[in-house]
């Protein structure tokens, strides 16, 4: 889609208000913590059971105001399962700041050249998603995929509890940034967006994407807190981050008992 075409309705996206999410589920984020001791009791399942990877690389970004101690899990997981998993190491994710772009634009070259120019998958959790969808698409022929986990990226203003955090920490109200500006335009590479409904920080609607090629959603059941080492939403990037490079395929939810933990994520929303 060329850049023209695409800023009018990323520009719509933006003017639309859209609710956080409702206060009993920002109250029960707590869930995070016992997901995450669900994810050391499943591990030994996770690591005998989920696809293993041909060495390529992934690039992990945290969320806002984390740091790559957050996503450690999920990366040494995948190492462990032959994927070449790093650290943004970018230090905390205080939002947007002087010199994050050439930071971020900087380690997806080095691991490019340094694995023999193969495309780097981006995984991004909250914020770290939506910043790894903006990055592929300043370069999106060193970029397999990107996998974002619960962030936000249409009618973002207004549709996440932690809002007022960002400003504070980065000293700038996103829509004000140009990096921003079409946020809901997905990138030119395979794009999974992975969410829950009872996300308690950021609202699932703002995680969604509109329909189109290479685009997919992906729901799960969880908290915001808990999306970088949920089991279910796990087995789901890890599906994703095995398909062969240029053979890329939604992902099939009914397949198997798959429909038991993933619903559809269309339901209930009409038609456009």
């Amino acid at each position: 889609m060329a850049a023209s075409a695409a800023a009018a309705p990323a520009n719509d996206a933006w003017s639309t208000d859209i609710p956080p999410p409702h206060r009993f589920w920002l109250f029960t984020e707590g869930r995070g913590v016992f997901e995450l001791g669900w994810f050391y009791a499943m591990r030994p399942w996770l690591k005998a059971n989920l696809p293993r990877g041909e060495g390529q690389p992934v690039l992990v970004l945290p969320g806002l105001g984390a740091s790559d101690a957050s996503t450690a899990p999920m990366r040494n997981l995948l190492k462990e399962l032959n994927y070449a998993a790093h650290p943004w190491k970018q230090g905390r994710n205080l939002g947007l700041r002087a010199g994050l772009i050439e930071g971020m634009t900087g380690r997806v070259n080095e691991l490019y050249h340094r694995y023999g120019e193969k495309k780097v998958s981006l995984v991004g959790w909250s914020l770290g998603g939506t910043f790894s969808r903006e990055i592929a698409k300043m370069m999106p022929d060193k970029v397999r995929q990107v996998i974002s986990l619960g962030s936000p990226f249409t009618r973002a203003p207004t549709a996440s509890h932690a809002r007022r955090v960002y400003e504070w920490a980065a000293g700038h109200k996103p829509e004000h940034n140009a990096l921003f500006d079409q946020l809901p335009v997905p990138p030119p590479v395979p794009t999974t967006s992975i969410y829950s409904r009872t996300d308690g920080i950021v609202a699932w609607q703002a995680s969604r994407n509109a329909p189109g090629e290479m685009v997919e959603n992906i729901e799960v059941p969880g908290a915001h807190l808990g999306l970088g080492h949920n089991p279910i939403a796990l087995y789901a990037l890890f599906d994703r981050l095995s398909q062969p490079e240029g053979k890329w395929k939604t992902f099939d939810r009914t397949k198997g008992r798959r429909a038991t933990f993933f619903r559809d994520p269309d339901r209930g929303l009409k038609a456009t």
